[in-house]
């Protein structure tokens, strides 16, 4: 298969522009089991392999284990951390380094970079989670993003089915459950193919790629 079509982007040679970015988003503390870190970790090789950009809130814990994942099979791997500067990421939140092609720094907090986080993303992957989680999934759900949820992850990944039959809201998000994460990128993959390619394809008909240079 053509790297273009595998990774889920547009005909580069007439369209510019980036691959299919997915984001991670789960418990970056607690006791997460060996069997969950080993599930992010594959999920993340899965990513890499298929040449998607990983996205995260450049935490530790399950997102961590995603980026080693991605990081051990060579992918490109992008945190959006909270802090204002490299000193504060690392002193201030104690959060890691290791495994990132590049760190944006939003001096925004924890609760704040959660949009950005949010919206750099194409589709959005679930795993674990406690309430920061949940915080990120209602950003996500109310924003009509494409939405994946890792099962058997624990955490409130589990209960997310349930908690959008709570919130009778139609958004115009895609949510989608799977327990392999191969299976579960194949599936985001197809919906970024449905419903995010033609739009994105559609604004690169009209758009300069080299963008136009303000005249004053």
């Amino acid at each position: 298969m053509d790297i273009t079509e595998c990774a889920g982007r547009l005909d580069t040679n007439k369209f510019p522009f980036p691959v299919m970015t997915v984001g991670i988003m789960g418990s970056a503390g607690g006791i997460i089991p060996d069997s969950t870190k080993e599930k992010m970790k594959e999920l993340g090789r899965c990513i890499a392999r298929r040449g998607y950009v990983l996205i995260t809130g450049a935490s530790p814990g399950i997102p961590h284990e995603t980026v080693l994942g991605a990081f051990e099979t060579g992918g490109f791997v992008v945190g959006i951390s909270p802090a204002l500067n490299l000193e504060e990421h690392v002193t201030r939140y104690a959060s890691p380094t290791r495994g990132y092609r590049a760190i944006v720094f939003t001096g925004s907090g924890l609760m704040g970079r959660e949009i950005e986080n949010i919206r750099s993303c194409d589709v959005v992957i679930f795993a674990g989670g406690r309430s920061g989680t949940l915080g990120e999934f209602a950003i996500a759900y109310d924003e009509g993003k494409i939405i994946g949820v890792l099962l058997g992850t624990g955490g409130i990944s589990e209960h997310l089915a349930e908690i959008i039959r709570m919130v009778e809201k139609e958004t115009g998000a895609t949510v989608i459950y799977d327990t392999v994460p191969e299976r579960l990128l194949t599936r985001l993959e197809d919906l970024y193919k449905q419903i995010l390619l033609p739009q994105y394809t559609a604004m690169m008909e009209k758009h300069n790629p080299d963008g136009i240079a303000s005249p004053i």
